[in-house]
């Protein structure tokens, strides 16, 4: 991402206020399916809403974004409820990940293809959830613009040999977004033969 990205993105966190938003519908389903206690990354987490409702759960969260601002944000709504909370600044296109491993590793809206580089990331057993738009929401919605989106159909072929699927849902769906949502898991690390 450039600077213009980080400014652009930081004043829209300045203009809209200090709440950071409830979590996604799509993600508290998924509650039964996601560890309650390890470490977990949301990564481009903005203003940490998904972030925040990880750490109620007991997870021990990092919160990597762009945006000084939204980071604050996130930093702020922590510290009034008592909650830890790390946060990382960084330009998720250029820096490296924040070392792992990571029982989950969170990516809401954001266009991440190094899916099977973020894998040695997570710890074995470990969970990775990617939520974004594809093309064919373009058929009703304008934004986000095409270099931002999802082909359909590709967000399993990026997971490599290290993840297998858990649950993987792609189409028009409750929230009137033509989206992949995908929940995957590492696989355990095989023990030497004896």
């Amino acid at each position: 991402m450039s600077d213009d990205d980080r400014t652009r993105w930081d004043a829209r966190y300045r203009d809209g206020g200090s709440d950071p938003g409830e979590p996604s519908a799509v993600l508290t389903a998924l509650d039964p399916l996601l560890p309650r206690r390890g470490r977990a990354l949301d990564l481009a987490g903005g203003a940490g809403r998904h972030a925040l409702w990880l750490a109620r759960r007991g997870l021990d969260v990092t919160l990597a974004d762009i945006s000084e601002v939204g980071l604050g944000i996130a930093r702020s709504a922590a510290a009034k409820e008592g909650l830890a909370l790390r946060t990382v600044a960084l330009d998720v296109e250029r820096d490296p990940l924040p070392a792992g491993p990571w029982d989950l590793l969170l990516i809401f809206y954001f266009l991440e293809r190094r899916l099977a580089a973020c894998a040695a990331e997570l710890a074995p057993g470990g969970h990775l959830v990617v939520v974004h738009p594809t093309r064919s929401n373009l058929l009703r919605h304008a934004h986000p613009s095409a270099r931002w989106l999802l082909d359909d159909g590709e967000l399993p072929g990026l997971l490599g040999e290290a993840l297998e699927v858990v649950r993987y849902e792609e189409g028009w769906l409750e929230e009137g977004h033509h989206e992949a949502r995908l929940v995957a898991r590492r696989r355990a690390v095989a023990a030497p033969p004896p």
